[in-house]
């Protein structure tokens, strides 16, 4: 289960960088990170964890950047902004996750946390 995404006042964990890796490497279905190279299972155990952490944390980014674009999108300000269904076909989610992304994304505008809504805290089933 994914951890909560960190509040603004929270430190956010620095997890191990992701490194883009060489088209060869990518080209094998086998590889992965060189996972599939290491023969120590405590190294192997350590690099995966490093490498989850990783991934959710920029999971979690992108989904605030996602409701921070909905939110952005929405605006009644905005000439042409777009209707909550427009930004779900956009986004390939629901409308009404769409609708909850466009609340979320201006709880982050404003700087707040949304009273306990967002990623890992309700926002999550976008299909």
């Amino acid at each position: 289960m994914a951890e909560p995404t960190p509040r603004r006042n929270e430190p956010r964990l620095r997890p191990a960088p992701l490194l883009f890796e060489p088209a060869e490497a990518a080209a094998d279905p086998e590889h992965f990170f060189d996972l599939e190279s290491m023969d120590d299972p405590r190294a192997l155990l350590a690099r995966a964890t490093e490498l989850t952490q990783a991934f959710r944390a920029a999971a979690d980014r992108a989904v605030e950047f996602q409701a921070i674009a909905a939110a952005q999108l929405a605006d009644p300000r905005r000439f042409d902004r777009l209707t909550h269904a427009a930004i779900a076909e956009r986004a390939q989610w629901t409308e009404d996750y769409a609708k909850k992304m466009v609340e979320f994304g201006r709880d982050l505008l404003r700087g707040d946390d949304g009273g306990g809504r967002g990623h890992g805290h309700g926002i999550s089933d976008h299909a």
